[in-house]
């Protein structure tokens, strides 16, 4: 009984991290990013544009927006959209 309920929890652990780990894949081309012209708030700051996300059944603007690196020399890279798996896929800015 114990082995069952070992292979269950195992099945159903290994089902949850791929239901959470997929991408989404959005048929719709995104559109053109919105250029955004916004005055620094000082010195140190980093602009991170802004981009489309996908609602669920449209894309939506996201606006930029100034922010202090979290480390000295770290560098933004940005939100973008991938021509993957027959669509569109989002990978998220980070970093670097």
């Amino acid at each position: 009984m114990l082995r069952k309920g070992f292979i269950a929890f195992v099945f159903a652990a290994t089902l949850a991290v791929n239901v959470f780990a997929a991408d989404v894949v959005v048929r719709i081309a995104p559109p053109a990013p919105v250029v955004e012209h916004v005055a620094s708030p000082g010195a140190g700051y980093v602009w991170t544009p802004g981009y489309h996300r996908w609602s669920g059944s449209a894309y939506v603007w996201t606006p930029g927006a100034w922010v202090m690196p979290p480390r000295p020399h770290a560098r933004w890279v940005a939100h973008r959209w991938v021509h993957r798996n027959g669509g569109y896929v989002f990978v998220e800015g980070r970093w670097r």
